[in-house]
């Protein structure tokens, strides 16, 4: 019987894998880690064999724990993170480490080719900035600066791409993250070969479009003898990991909004409509004839990850010491602070930032410290400027026309029920925390079980597996303190936005 639906998300620090029945409920999870090599200033590279090899080691452990046949899986999705740019040749090696979603060496780039091509046409093709995040940008790269990399690439797969072709055999390119590429017409949901043939790019390095539900193949006998899937076990294209999150954490109609809380940060609005705002970051949703209106933020869980290893010595002994998690430590501490730090404020831009700034010289800054000030008040200050860059794109979006709901919170950040309250206290917003914080591997598993025919469509599946655990109302009286912090979090940027530019060029 054919009963499991699995899921496998390409994050940026880990891969994870995980098994669904048929209701949602998790029967088994594993995970593997990795590593980001950031050898050059704007740098940020990742092997994709190694995220081969760890999918493998953590779906078999997925099979058994969860004491799971590989005959009973009946379909595998795959999401991963956004923007890579992995060329592969015909016999499908990676040619070279991909750049991931935060490397900008592409920068100078796209300088250039926004203004010898125009940013506004490059917008109205594609529905959003050409950006040196993007995967265009850093094909155009390989052109220039790897031109054996770019004379050897047959084509070039996003991250959820490589792993069903490593499956599968077949290289596709799901519509959900068409938007890295200047060429995607994203209304139209199609190449425009001309554009990509005047950005210098071989268009036979574009991979067929396909629906994120439709099956690109089956397992091959290869791929299941590396990872311990039954061979003949079909396998849809996936996608975005931020939208797989939004499917898994039930955004399926318009007004619906997911935030994002995983290693970066942000949200996402669904729409029934191809909105574009050069701020924003524009995708169609993996749920199919909708879109997703997304600010997409450096600063997510992995700036308090940062925090913790460079800061948290003392709390990861002691979790060390007794058990448990340095994070629910930090969150402990950071509790006994009064919301808005007592003045300490902090802007989240450890690698540059994305929307709505777009800023590839942001740096990350902590101001108002004072001799009272103590590391809990950092720590809550952290996640403080975090949910103010939440609201920072909020806004943005409200100011295009478009009004998010209820956020639905994912990712592990959600696990914290302070941060969790910080966010909706910031932003004035209801947050629900699903069931579960696996939402974006549970998404990818949903898009699986679309495909082979489990459930009718991705709202059919939400309405039979999502549920919610908690409900986060904002706090009316910390309302005057979080936003006179996000005043001084918006002054705070532009006041220094000119010195982060001078020191980042001198």
């Amino acid at each position: 019987m054919r009963d499991i639906l699995l899921g496998v998300d390409i994050g940026t620090s880990a891969c994870k894998a995980a098994a669904f029945d048929g209701e949602g409920r998790v029967v088994a999870q594993a995970a593997g880690a990795y590593g980001v090599s950031c050898p050059h200033p704007g740098w940020a590279e990742q092997d994709p064999e190694q995220w081969w090899e760890a999918v493998c080691r953590a779906i078999r452990e997925v099979l058994e724990k969860g004491k799971i046949a590989p005959a009973r899986v009946a379909g595998v999705g795959v999401d991963g993170q956004s923007w890579s740019a992995i060329a592969v040749d015909r016999d499908g090696r990676a040619l070279c480490p991909t750049p991931i979603w935060y490397d900008t060496r592409a920068a100078a780039l796209c300088e250039e080719i926004n203004h010898s091509v125009g940013e506004e046409r490059l917008f109205a093709v594609s529905g959003n900035p050409f950006s040196p995040s993007y995967t265009m940008p850093k094909v155009i790269w390989y052109r220039r600066e790897r031109p054996q990399v770019y004379e050897n690439a047959w084509k070039i797969l996003q991250s959820n791409g490589y792993l069903v072709y490593r499956l599968t055999g077949a290289a596709v390119q799901d519509e959900s993250q068409g938007y890295g590429w200047a060429c995607y017409e994203m209304a139209k949901n199609r190449w425009d070969t001309a554009l990509c043939r005047e950005l210098g790019v071989r268009p036979d390095l574009l991979p067929e479009i396909v629906p994120c539900t439709r099956v690109a193949g089956t397992v091959t006998a290869e791929a299941a003898a590396a990872c311990g899937l039954q061979a003949g076990t079909p396998v849809v294209a996936g996608g975005l990991d931020a939208a797989c999150g939004a499917l898994g954490a039930g955004v399926v109609r318009p007004g619906e909004t997911q935030e994002q809380g995983g290693q970066a940060g942000g949200m996402s609005i669904c729409t029934a409509a191809c909105r574009a705002d050069p701020r924003l970051i524009l995708s169609a949703h993996v749920a199919p004839g909708l879109w997703l209106l997304q600010g997409g933020t450096v600063g997510g869980s992995g700036a308090l990850n940062w925090f913790a290893r460079e800061f948290g010595a003392a709390e990861r002994a002691e979790a060390a010491e007794k058990g448990g998690s340095v994070f629910t430590r930090l969150d402990s501490e950071a509790e006994a602070v009064p919301p808005g730090s007592e003045g300490l404020v902090f802007l989240p831009y450890l690698a540059g930032e994305r929307s709505p700034l777009w800023d590839v010289d942001a740096k990350g800054v902590f101001y108002g410290a004072r001799f009272t000030t103590t590391r809990a008040h950092f720590a809550r200050a952290v996640m403080e400027g975090v949910a103010y860059s939440l609201r920072h794109n909020l806004e943005t979006a409200q100011e295009a026309g478009v009004e998010a709901g209820v956020l639905r919170a994912m990712g592990g950040a959600a696990n914290s029920r302070l941060w969790t309250q910080i966010k909706a206290d910031v932003t004035g917003r209801r947050v629900e925390v699903p069931a579960s914080d696996t939402a974006t591997a549970f998404g990818a598993a949903i898009l699986a079980g679309v495909g082979v025919g489990l459930y009718r469509d991705c709202a059919e599946a939400v309405d039979k597996t999502v549920r919610v655990m908690r409900v986060h109302e904002p706090n009316p009286a910390a309302k005057e303190a979080y936003d006179a912090g996000y005043r001084v979090y918006r002054e705070l940027y532009e006041s220094l936005r000119a010195l982060m530019k001078k020191e980042a060029h001198s």
